[in-house]
């Protein structure tokens, strides 16, 4: 039974709420993705079709049903417009790292299982990806369960967990498609003297009675479509062809692992340890860590997201090196080191989500950025005189404190800058009279969420008050009466 100590869930409980719950509205929906994908989901939850996702009344075929399920039913439930998108990833996320806990804990013992949970939950990659409602996270911490369970049967060779695996994968598969299925790979390799026990009925019939009805619904009800669209396209183009227009150098995901496991880049430095690879249990963990990532390099299309599945294996062997490596403090150190970065990453980030990080400018030093550098002592004291599960708890809370400061300062800025939700605000009183001449594709998928029926294209219809942006800048209204001038 899972009873994690007391001193545990005092901490985590207000850290996992102040990381993951809190201010999760103050900026709208962002990017293409998270508005298309909400915009779906509600009018999945208005229609009652649980099989077809359908963006503006046109079936669309991107992504399996899993996300679109998990936010209508917050709809249903009456969640807000901004809050229903999120709150289900961001529930799912933390449900995962309680179980990410408690795996670790059975396999690696208590301070392992902390040290990773800790470096998991305020990792850049696995944080960010939990705020935002897009299909990273309910794959990942599906499919990451899945591998986590399967650690008692690649060790000791215990079946009685398989069929839950097998069912993980299945939701896996129900998020993001068939990726899941390529990614498990090296729990077929690692385990090949018995794989034959995924072949068992209760394994496959888990598996099966997960994934197959939406499939095969699915199926019957598009056909031909549904199998073009989804499986050539969005599942085997996404590798062979970069016609999505997502693709990148081969060497693209070195910089993104590394941003993804701020601030505890040092702790990779733990990973090269010859004897941190004892047993077949931390073997498995570093081929999943090398295959997913050699996987998704010789893809032709490459998003930063495409790593999340690997991070929790990251994050569980460098929490193992921390438990068993006592001279490893300046590891500790040096991550506390990193928050000084916070400073000039909160003005910068609403520029980098608006126009591109190459467009955000550094920002005059301030002293105040330096503040964080104060951790380190205690950090430092910590781990001398008490025990390093106290010095990670500080590392964590001050962490945790940094997000919520970026979170005040920067997530106004956010959403005026890179979401339509302002923008929204502002013509809503006159929408019969506004057009869009000119947007980004980013903010356009977002004011046809705000907006529910979506404003008419300018050159389709015009009317008297457009929406016009140029390249890097706000969008604004043109017009020859009296409306507001500008959303900024």
């Amino acid at each position: 039974m899972f009873r994690p100590p007391a001193r545990t869930l005092l901490l985590a409980i207000p850290l996992a709420y102040f990381l993951y719950f809190f201010g999760l509205t103050r900026a709208g929906l962002l990017g293409p993705d998270e508005p298309r994908y909400a915009a779906i989901s509600r009018e999945m939850a208005r229609s009652g079709d649980w099989v077809t996702p359908r963006l503006w009344g046109e079936p669309w075929f991107e992504k399996p049903a899993l996300l679109y399920w998990m936010e209508a039913t917050a709809f249903r439930a009456g969640v807000s417009d901004d809050l229903a998108p999120r709150l289900p990833v961001a529930l799912m996320s933390v449900a995962f790292l309680f179980f990410f806990y408690w795996v670790l804990r059975r396999e690696f013992g208590d301070p392992a299982a902390g040290f990773a949970t800790a470096i998991l939950a305020t990792s850049a990659g696995w944080l960010s990806l939990s705020h935002i409602g897009v299909t990273d996270v309910p794959m990942s911490a599906a499919f990451c369960a899945a591998m986590l369970l399967s650690l008692g049967w690649i060790e000791r060779g215990e079946r009685r967990w398989l069929p839950v695996a097998a069912a993980l994968i299945g939701v896996s598969v129900l998020a993001k498609g068939l990726v899941p299925l390529v990614l498990s790979l090296p729990l077929v390799w690692m385990g090949r003297r018995h794989v034959l026990d995924w072949l068992r009925p209760s394994v496959l019939s888990a598996f099966a009675v997960v994934t197959l009805p939406w499939y095969g619904l699915c199926l019957l009800r598009n056909g031909q479509p549904f199998l073009e669209k989804f499986f050539w396209e969005h599942q085997v183009g996404r590798f062979f062809t970069a016609e999505l227009a997502h693709g990148q150098p081969l060497w693209f995901f070195v910089p993104v692992l590394v941003a993804a496991l701020f601030p505890w880049i040092p702790g990779l430095a733990l990973l090269a340890r010859r004897s941190l690879y004892s047993d077949a249990r931390r073997q498995f963990l570093l081929l999943w860590i090398a295959f997913a990532f050699v996987f998704f390099s010789a893809a032709e299309n490459k998003l930063p997201s495409y790593l999340l599945p690997l991070v929790p294996a990251l994050a569980a062997l460098m929490g193992i090196a921390l438990a068993e490596h006592r001279r490893s403090r300046w590891v500790l150190v040096a991550t506390a080191a990193l928050l000084v970065c916070l400073g000039p990453i909160a003005p910068m980030l609403p520029q980098a989500l608006a126009a591109g990080i190459s467009r955000a400018t550094l920002p005059v030093f301030h002293w105040t950025w330096l503040l964080p550098a104060l951790a380190c002592a205690a950090v430092w004291y910590l781990d001398v005189v008490a025990d390093r599960r106290a010095a990670v708890a500080l590392l964590a809370s001050a962490i945790t404190a940094g997000v919520v400061a970026i979170e005040l300062r920067s997530f106004p800025e956010i959403d005026r800058l890179a979401s339509a939700r302002p923008l929204w605000n502002t013509v809503a009183p006159i929408r019969d009279r506004v057009c869009v001449a000119r947007l980004h594709r980013s903010l356009r998928y977002g004011l046809n969420y705000y907006s529910i029926t979506p404003l008419p294209d300018c050159h389709q219809e015009p009317r008297e008050v457009e929406i016009t942006q140029d390249p890097g800048t706000p969008p604004r209204l043109v017009s020859a009466v009296a409306v507001p001038a500008s959303t900024q």
